[in-house]
């Protein structure tokens, strides 16, 4: 008898979970991948900047393994609503989950809950057209804009505040988004790290794109460029070299401004009911190598504040889950009896997409050895009996048939993303689209 796997998520990490199993099981082995969206790829789809195409090519990859014959998608499926993990034992002889890290952490200042103080991903999940966030999340109607955090996704995130529509319109970003970065009244962007240059977690990739924007110019303060000696690898080499050159550049008027600012750390974000201000610390490091403050200050009109401190994940219903550490504890991916875990949600939000091969590869080996066995139910006759009709992979390929349509129509690239649940299941004729 094959064995057979359900794995949760059709993240990277989930769907490199299902390649992985494939390609190592010495007999016969089935795998369902279950997504709660009707839509595969995680932050493939929903996480990489719209201009990133040789990023979000990793999608062709990704679509291979879901045509394997061994594999199935099962999206529109929800752990915690549709089915429970004690359905999952039932139906299938192991269960690895791979949901990732779908939250921002907080920075826990005052101010942070108020309007205009938001997480980076939602403004990412926004621009990407995920349905969790409605098109009209956000008017982008104030002048200057803080972004907190000089990682990767900061950097996205700053390059799409600087760009024009029109530089994005061959890009699959949803077309109401377009419209509201057409409408952008930013003229000032400001991405502030706690620490120095050479601490910057961007790839040198990623900041040299910066370099590139037309609509905008990056402008680095010579002082927080400043670099005290220190054998760095190659990579914050290239960094600290790309960030002195700019700092040693005058702007040339563009119609946008990107300040990259580094020894400032957030301790209030100012306001009454809508962010007005952001206060700023200058910031050291002690003998010890921590982050303390000076007892400098300097508050930027900002009215809006992206932060993009870092990911986390969220327990998921059954499962076991350490706040000290907002992952699933395992041990070489196994986390109980038949119950596997894999990805951000395994180790963290470290490394890049690809990590997570490597990450899946080590979680399946242990499923393997253990020779997991229990299942004594169908997930098909489960769900069918609750009234659940699970988005097929052929269902996917309708939504991305009327994507590409949509393109055409709009004179917009090779897609643009539909938005919202209802719009994706009618392309899938699950519902009847609403009258225009």
């Amino acid at each position: 008898m094959s064995l057979r796997v359900a794995v949760v998520g059709s993240g990277p990490a989930g769907i490199y979970t299902a390649e992985a199993l494939v390609k190592q099981s010495a007999g016969p082995v089935e795998v369902d991948v279950l997504e709660r969206l009707p839509t595969p790829y995680g932050l493939v789809r929903y996480g990489v900047a719209p201009d990133h195409t040789s990023i979000k090519s990793i999608a062709n990859y990704l679509q291979r393994v879901l045509e394997l014959p061994q594999v199935r998608f099962l999206g529109g499926v929800t752990l915690g609503s549709e089915v429970s993990v004690d359905d999952l034992l039932a139906c299938y002889d192991a269960v690895v989950y791979c949901t990732g890290a779908m939250v921002d952490r907080r920075m826990g200042i005052p101010g942070e809950d108020l309007v205009g103080s938001v997480a980076a991903t939602d403004f990412v999940n926004w621009y990407c057209g995920h349905p969790d966030v409605s098109p009209d999340r956000f008017t982008l109607d104030s002048p200057e804009v803080a972004v907190i955090g000089v990682g990767n996704v900061a950097v996205d995130v700053v390059r799409v505040l600087a760009k024009t529509a029109e530089e994005l319109s061959s890009t699959d970003v949803p077309d109401n988004v377009l419209a509201r970065l057409a409408d952008s009244q930013v003229k000032a962007i400001h991405m502030i790290g706690r620490r120095g240059p050479e601490h910057a977690k961007f790839t040198l990739k990623e900041l040299r794109e910066l370099g590139e924007l037309v609509n905008a110019d990056v402008c680095v303060r010579p002082d927080e460029a400043v670099v005290l000696g220190g054998d760095f690898p190659r990579q914050v080499k290239g960094n600290i070299e790309v960030l002195r050159s700019w700092s040693e550049r005058a702007p040339v008027g563009r119609p946008r401004r990107l300040d990259v600012r580094f020894w400032l750390r957030p301790v209030e974000i100012l306001g009454t009911t809508r962010v007005e201000g952001l206060r700023l610390e200058r910031t050291r490091l002690s003998q010890d190598g921590r982050v303390v403050g000076t007892g400098e200050f300097e508050t930027l009109p900002v009215g809006m504040v992206l932060r993009s401190v870092g990911y986390q994940s969220v327990a998921l219903p059954g499962v076991p889950f350490s706040s000290e550490t907002m992952t699933v504890p395992n041990v070489e991916g196994r986390v109980r009896d038949r119950e596997y875990v894999a990805g951000w949600l395994k180790r963290g939000p470290t490394g890049v997409i690809g990590t997570n091969k490597s990450d899946a590869a080590e979680t399946v080996r242990t499923l393997l050895a253990d020779d997991p066995h229990g299942r004594v139910a169908s997930i098909d006759e489960l769900l069918s009996a609750r009234g659940v009709r699970p988005v097929t992979y052929e269902d996917w390929r309708a939504i991305e048939q009327a994507e590409a349509s949509l393109a055409r129509t709009l004179g917009r690239g090779e897609r643009v993303k539909l938005v919202g649940l209802e719009a994706m299941l009618a392309a899938c004729g699950r519902v009847t689209p609403a009258p225009p």
